[in-house]
């Protein structure tokens, strides 16, 4: 496996300096965005698209500090019933289908995205409980009318370009478990599948080291992202898992993001990395850093260290003792 990470905790950064960062923590590859939640501070989707020199003065930057990219990342919502952020997701991931293709990136990141409740919605709506029965005819018709639908043919674009989609199993996202992930890889095609990060899993009461068996014995994961999440039991009591409060809230919310090894322990983490070697994942384990409590400098190194701690990256040898 080899060690990543997510640029946008460097948006601040130039191209050139955020490589500079990634190769001077020795790290191997880089996630990098290229719109909608993420932004595209270091991928100018249309500049690349239109010119193969500039991308490979691009590719060039990249491999001369010894990098690779492992995806492109452009979460959005395209089926939202805001039509406009809906256009601009399905546009900005068709283009990035279309540059990865280009530049023989395998991966691109992004979310199913989540339907309103009929046509003339407003705003998405999760539903989260199977009755009242209304709640499950919501989730039926937004699947059927809507996710399905635009998967089929984006799933098979992707795959007409030779790019895995990596769906990440995020809450508020009608994809956001294992079973959601594969009962709409099992109506689309085998491009679909898993943006595995472990962080989402946690605080909906799933073991990533199970997820990682149930997908990884689909060859249905396709990227993976290392977060921690830490789960306040007091405040789980008051709130919930499904905490509305805000983020900043890390005294009273139920759960809350941290750097690699500050919410779960290293044990658990190498459990993780033995688990993604053992089900077929030989391919990068990308950081990203959302934690409230550290600086993104220290929050990054954190999950550096730890994380070079339990990564598997050799090859195994020979039984040699059997």
């Amino acid at each position: 496996m080899k060690l990543g990470v997510f640029t946008v905790l460097f948006a601040n950064q130039s191209f050139e300096e955020m490589l500079d960062t990634v190769q001077k923590a020795g790290l191997q590859a880089v996630e990098i965005g290229t719109g909608c939640y993420p932004g595209n501070q270091h991928c100018d989707l249309d500049a690349l698209l239109a010119s193969e020199e500039l991308r490979h003065e691009y590719l060039a930057k990249i491999r001369d500090r010894g990098l690779t990219i492992s995806a492109f990342s452009c979460h959005g919502n395209p089926i939202s019933p805001d039509k406009e952020f809906a256009q601009e997701s399905h546009e900005t991931l068709t283009k990035t289908i279309q540059l990865a293709s280009l530049l023989e990136v395998p991966v691109v990141n992004c979310f199913s995205g989540t339907a309103g409740d009929h046509e003339g919605a407003k705003y998405p709506n999760w539903p989260v409980t199977a009755w009242p029965n209304e709640f499950n005819d919501v989730l039926q018709w937004q699947w059927e009318q809507k996710l399905i639908p635009y998967w089929k043919t984006t799933g098979q674009f992707a795959k007409n370009h030779n790019v895995k989609i990596g769906l990440e199993l995020h809450g508020g996202f009608l994809v956001h478990t294992p079973y959601t992930l594969l009962k709409l890889r099992e109506e689309t095609c085998d491009a679909i599948g898993a943006n595995l990060d472990p962080s989402h899993l946690w605080w909906q009461g799933i073991d990533p080291v199970a997820a990682i068996k149930i997908l990884g014995k689909e060859n249905a994961i396709h990227h993976f992202h290392a977060k921690d999440t830490y789960i306040d039991r007091d405040n789980v009591n008051m709130y919930g898992l499904t905490d509305m409060q805000p983020y900043g809230n890390v005294q009273t919310r139920a759960w809350t993001f941290r750097s690699v090894g500050c919410g779960h322990s290293l044990a658990e983490w190498s459990d993780m990395m033995s688990a993604l070697r053992t089900y077929g994942y030989d391919y990068v384990v990308s950081i990203e850093h959302e934690d409230a409590l550290m600086s993104i400098e220290e929050g990054f190194q954190r999950a550096v260290t730890n994380l070079s701690a339990v990564l598997i990256k050799e090859q195994p040898s020979q039984m040699w003792w059997a």
